[in-house]
């Protein structure tokens, strides 16, 4: 009898955290997006602009599109730093200032806990898949348009 109970527990345990997986990586699916542009490139960005949605931003996703991505905006502008908990695909990510030029781009690893840090003070991060940036010779400096201003 106890036996069972245990593998019961165990049952409903792990059912509990594979709903609890599934629910995580579906929660930030179906965000708003926003085209923007850089240089002859256009991006689809899903927006991450509430403390939830930043806080989840890509995790548990295994893919994404090529000229897509997610635009994290705070309220305030700061050193936001980025790390990659939880985040299964290899990401770049560019820190962008008021004006839109970018500040600096950074290499992101998956499933990593390593800090991923603006340059300056910014209100915008836009993370795209791994070497988007240098694959298309995007550089700090560059200027990213179409960002929402709040």
């Amino acid at each position: 009898m106890l036996t069972s109970l245990k593998v019961l527990r165990n049952i409903f345990a792990s059912a509990f955290f594979i709903s609890s997986s599934i629910a995580l990586a579906q929660l930030n699916t179906g965000l708003p997006t926003i085209e923007l542009k850089t240089g002859i490139y256009r991006i689809q960005a899903e927006l991450a602009d509430t403390p939830k949605t930043r806080e989840v931003g890509l995790m548990n996703r295994t893919s994404m599109p090529s000229n897509s991505g997610m635009l994290f905006i705070f309220e305030q502008k700061a050193v936001h730093c980025f790390w990659m908990n939880n985040t299964k695909i290899p990401l770049s990510i560019a820190f962008i200032a008021d004006d839109g030029r970018i500040v600096n781009i950074e290499e992101m690893q998956a499933e990593t806990t390593n800090n991923h840090c603006p340059r300056a003070t910014v209100r915008y991060a836009l993370e795209m898949n791994k070497q988007w940036f240098s694959e298309r010779v995007i550089i700090p400096g560059a200027v990213v348009q179409g960002l929402p201003r709040k």
